[in-house]
């Protein structure tokens, strides 16, 4: 934390306030300064204000979702506790979906429509963030009822709140215990246990490294394996970067960057391209793009200010070493399937994935079923994931309506949804007893007049790791209502905000208190992590 500055009188866009002065770190410095602006006339200043606020300011208000009423009651799971649905009279789960993404959302929804009330742990840190590997993929144009495509973060949440709107049970967090050589099963994850008469796993597959040198070094400061999460950061905006992988995903990568890097760096280490041939049409046909066949990535070289300057890379075919001077590199090299809580339970094949019966989800463990790239090492498509997680729910259905096993939980009745009121209707001023805000106009005047905690999260809109973090963080924001100020960033919307307060990803967040920055918090964290923090600092 940088010590308290001498008090000094500062006009803020017409605004005299009490400010410190700024913090002694460069980064902080430069961040106070841009927050800082003087002008000569009071009135000419608020005028100006009031006509960008107008212009600029954009309220979404979120309609409120309808409670999701349980016919049995479960335990209410505490931070510090794991509560046990048995012990606290919950009784036995008729399922527990472990993973999110296509499987894990489409099994939700029919489980859900089917009176089940599945509980869904859709992940936290584990295997990716909740949505699974579309939310770090950009436009989808291939899943079906989506002619112009869609993003798949967007598509991830429609899924999510169709499944809520059904009745199922999220919770993000990851599980850390599954027993399914005992009937009822146990799942256990850090905030509660459950047993459960049948369990779908849909934990997808996670995104390989290729473990390099200085890879720890640099990474989330130069290396990422997220082009959408990252890319639009300042740290790459108007760069020279690469890309590793010679697939779709490292492909689609490659292509999306261009958007904002100078030039992209294609590297493959074999002699050709393995993405589908639309994807090597985009990539041949993008000037700012270079594919460099038969490279592998060796290392990863920096200067004396710890900053990434270049790639170390080597011909398979005659082994030269040359440095590719490039400010980032992305990884787009595959994925492992995340089976690791089931070794030794149920059937693996040597990759690691789930094997299943031939046309069904079923494994050899009766009651659990698979979904997902968990269990297919050949297709790995958001449909075919999608129709694996249908099979799987229906096959649960069938399973505990032969075993009598099945307990029905009925939907209550729901209110007409209320529309969403437009900008018209939201009063047009800043209001200071707000908690939550939006945009760099609500940042200076929090900065400036807020006796409060100040959080600042800075988000991307094709960042999936944002809309994980979302929720979490609003979460904690309302636990503690009148301690804290939330403001949200788009860093496209507002990138001089971004630049001047040195974000180098999304999702990212920063505290200030008393106009200096306490702490930065980069990626998704655990919500203790941000209640424990805000607790000894609000």
């Amino acid at each position: 934390m940088v010590a308290t500055q001498p008090k000094m009188a500062t006009q803020i866009m017409g605004l005299t306030t009490a400010t410190q002065a700024p913090p002694t770190s460069s980064r902080s410095s430069s961040f106070s300064t841009f927050l800082r602006c003087n002008t000569s006339s009071t009135s000419s200043s608020l005028l100006f204000l009031n006509a960008w606020f107008n212009r600029r300011l954009s309220i979404r208000v979120n309609s409120v979702r309808p409670l999701s009423i349980r016919v049995r009651a479960s335990a209410t799971a505490s931070s510090q506790d794991i509560k046990s649905s048995s012990s606290q009279g919950g009784g036995i789960e008729n399922l527990v979906i472990i993973g999110s993404g296509p499987a894990g959302y489409t099994a939700a929804i029919y489980a859900a429509r089917a009176n089940l009330k599945p509980v869904v742990f859709e992940g936290f840190q584990v295997g990716g963030v909740p949505g699974g590997q579309l939310m770090t993929t950009t436009e989808v144009e291939n899943f079906p009822g989506f002619h112009d495509g869609i993003t798949g973060p967007d598509l991830m949440d429609r899924m999510r709140r169709q499944a809520e709107r059904w009745g199922a049970e999220l919770h993000q967090e990851d599980v850390e215990f599954v027993d399914v050589k005992n009937s009822p099963f146990t799942v256990r994850s850090s905030e509660r246990e459950i047993k459960c008469h049948a369990v779908i796993i849909a934990t997808g597959a996670t995104a390989r490294r290729l473990q390099l040198p200085h890879e720890d070094e640099f990474w989330s400061r130069g290396i990422s394996a997220c082009a959408i999460c990252d890319g639009a950061s300042p740290l790459f905006k108007g760069q020279v970067l690469a890309v590793v992988g010679g697939g779709d995903t490292a492909t689609e990568e490659a292509v999306y960057l261009t958007k904002f890097a100078r030039h992209v760096h294609l590297l493959v280490r074999r002699d050709g391209l393995r993405a589908s041939k639309a994807m090597q049409d985009r990539v041949f046909n993008n000037p700012n793009i270079t594919v460099h066949f038969n490279t592998e990535t060796v290392d990863v070289v920096g200067n004396a200010k710890g900053q990434m300057t270049g790639v170390l890379t080597r011909r398979t075919d005659t082994g030269e070493e040359t440095v590719l001077d490039v400010k980032g590199l992305f990884y787009g090299i595959g994925h492992s399937p995340n089976s690791q809580l089931l070794e030794g339970q149920i059937e693996l094949d040597n990759a690691g994935y789930i094997l299943v019966k031939d046309g069904t989800a079923s494994t050899s463990v009766e009651g659990v079923y698979a979904a997902g790239d968990v269990q297919d090492h050949e297709w790995r498509q958001a449909v075919t994931a999608a129709g694996s997680g249908c099979i799987a729910a229906l096959s649960v259905e069938r399973y505990l309506t032969n075993k009598n096993l099945l307990i029905e939980f009925h939907q209550p009745q729901r209110e007409e949804a209320k529309k969403e009121l437009t900008t018209r209707d939201v009063h047009e001023g800043f209001d200071i007893t707000l908690t939550k805000h939006k945009g760099q106009y609500a940042l200076r005047k929090l900065y400036h007049e807020s006796p409060r905690l100040v959080c600042v999260l800075y988000t991307s809109p094709t960042c999936g790791p944002c809309r994980t973090l979302k929720p979490i963080l609003n979460k904690v924001i309302d636990e503690y209502d009148q301690s804290v100020h939330l403001v949200e960033i788009d860093i496209e919307e507002d990138p001089e905000i971004a630049e001047a307060a040195g974000i180098m990803g999304t999702p990212c967040v920063q505290f200030f208190k008393n106009k200096e920055m306490i702490r930065s918090i980069p990626g998704v964290k655990m919500k203790r992590e941000y209640r424990e923090f805000i607790e000894s600092n609000k």
